[in-house]
Formats: structure tokens, sequence, C-alpha cells
């Protein structure tokens, strides 16, 4: 790199910093006019690093230097409201997604802490097998690959689980599927 280049980056680092001074109380009611006051600092923010980055284009003239940092900042915020747009439309698209409706009330003649205090004693892999297929309604095969184990392996701590909670809740009501108890009625 030669000296003239070094000087001229210089040159450039201290018009950009200068303008950037400047203008930035007028950038920034720029922006709080025409964005929610709280997002205003972080697209000026935004103006600012863009700037920075194309700092070998701004014009020398500050009256031009002063256009050029607006017009980032035209093009800044039409880029957030873009974004604020799109997150709104992915906020709307989840909450519809993930709104459910409530569980159906399960009679379990008192048998709730009961249920909770057995699964609860259960080993931490078991558990987590049982609280996601009674609980949290996945299959066995779907709680397997969120618990990061294999279907057969997830079977076999199930089926131990099942006996484990059977024992234990045996004497809740003779009879009773344990399904019952864990709080859900099993998937068809």
């Amino acid at each position: 790199m030669t000296r003239r280049a070094v000087a001229g980056g210089a040159d450039h680092d201290r018009s950009a910093e200068d303008a950037m001074r400047i203008n930035a109380a007028d950038l920034l009611a720029y922006l709080v006019r025409r964005l929610d006051p709280q997002d205003a600092p972080d697209v000026l923010g935004t103006v600012f690093a863009t700037a920075w980055r194309r700092r070998a284009d701004l014009p020398t003239d500050p009256e031009r230097a002063r256009m050029w940092l607006f017009g980032i900042a035209r093009r800044s915020t039409a880029n957030h409201r873009r974004s604020r747009a799109r997150a709104d439309a992915l906020t709307a698209r989840l909450s519809d997604a993930l709104r459910v409706d409530p569980a159906p009330v399960v009679d379990r003649d008192d048998a709730g802490p009961a249920v909770r205090d057995a699964v609860a004693e259960l080993p931490a892999r078991q558990r987590e097998l049982v609280r996601l297929v009674h609980w949290d309604g996945f299959t066995l095969t779907q709680a397997a690959e969120i618990a990061g184990i294999r279907a057969s392996t997830a079977r076999t701590h199930y089926a131990r689980a099942r006996r484990t909670l059977e024992t234990a809740l045996g004497g809740l009501r003779p009879g009773a599927r344990t399904d019952h108890h864990l709080g859900v009625v099993p998937s068809r």
C-alpha cells in the first residue's frame, strides 16, 4: 500500500467521522419521526455502520455528504420497516400455530399429586419420555427424537417407566389404566 493510499484512508476516516458527528442529531430526529422512537437509535447505528463501510464514497462537499447520509438513513428506514413487517407476520403465524385449546379436564380422582410424585421419582430419561408422551402429546417415536435417543431405546425406557408407574399407582383405582392417571387419554 502506498503512502498516498494510507493518507487517503485516514482522510476518508476523518471526513466520515466529521460528517456523522455533525449530522447525528438531525439523522436521529429524522428516524424518530419515521419509526418507533425506540427503534431509531438502532437504525441510526445501522446508518453509521453502512456509512463507515462506504466512507470512500462520501462526497467531499459537506452538504452533499449530509444528503448522502440521509439517503442511507432513508434506505435503512425502509429495510427496517420490511424487517419489522416480516417479524410481525412471523409472530402472528407462530401465535396462531402455537395457540392450543386447553386440555380437557380429566377426572383423576385426586390422583394428580400422586401421579406427579411417582413420575418425579422415575430416572431422568424415563421421566422425560413419560412427560413428552403423556403430558406434551408426542408419540413415543417423536419423544425419542426430541430426547436424542433411538426409538428402540425409548421403547425400552418407556416400558420400564410404565411398569414402575403401574406398581406405584396401582392402588389408586383397581383395574384402571395408568395412562388415565398420567393426565391424558392416550392417543388412538
